[in-house]
């Protein structure tokens, strides 16, 4: 039911979003050198590493680390990366991986493949049996704000919660954020 549910929904998406996505990639190559897309390796289900594509908001230089490991994330950002981060435009590029079934539009958000903490807790808790996801609990209950054990620790609980009902109460939520802009790193 979940798969069929990302499908349909990735697919309706797809089509509303398709000339927002068309105009920020062009926004992306005309602001910056470098493709417009960012491949990032990301750790999937049964921590599986597969291609994450996301807009690219960093220079092209710019080390494959969590944002918060960056010495000034500011500096790296590129003309529009801000912006891209903070309305969520650089996400869009994921609907490629639920169509795909490498993720999901709910579950724990994917680690970057070198984020050994947060994999090594995750695996430890089972939540490296779920799909990762476009947004999930930890995302609406604090996001980037959150250390990594009380992430891991939401994440276990949306493993125990999850249901059709409660993946669409954090698409809710997930929209609310995203229009309010709040808990986005910069």
């Amino acid at each position: 039911m979940k798969r069929l549910f990302d499908l349909t929904l990735a697919l309706i998406a797809a089509c509303i979003l398709f000339l927002p996505i068309i105009i920020t990639a062009i926004l992306v190559k005309l602001t910056s050198k470098g493709p417009a897309l960012y491949w990032s390796d990301r750790v999937g289900r049964n921590n599986h590493i597969f291609k994450m594509p996301k807009f690219r908001s960093m220079k092209v230089d710019t080390p494959a680390v969590a944002t918060h490991l960056l010495k000034d994330p500011k500096s790296v950002l590129t003309p529009i990366g801000d912006f891209l981060r903070k309305s969520s435009l650089d996400e869009f590029p994921q609907l490629w991986s639920i169509l795909k079934g490498d993720m999901s539009f709910v579950g724990p958000r994917p680690a970057l493949f070198n984020q050994h903490d947060l994999i090594t807790l995750r695996t430890e808790k089972n939540v490296h049996h779920l799909v990762p996801g476009l947004t999930g609990w930890a995302q609406v209950n604090g996001r980037d704000e959150l250390p990594i054990p009380q992430k891991v620790e939401l994440d276990a609980d949306y493993l125990v919660r999850r249901s059709l009902f409660f993946d669409i109460y954090i698409l809710w939520l997930t929209f609310i954020k995203v229009i309010k802009r709040s808990d986005v790193s910069h």
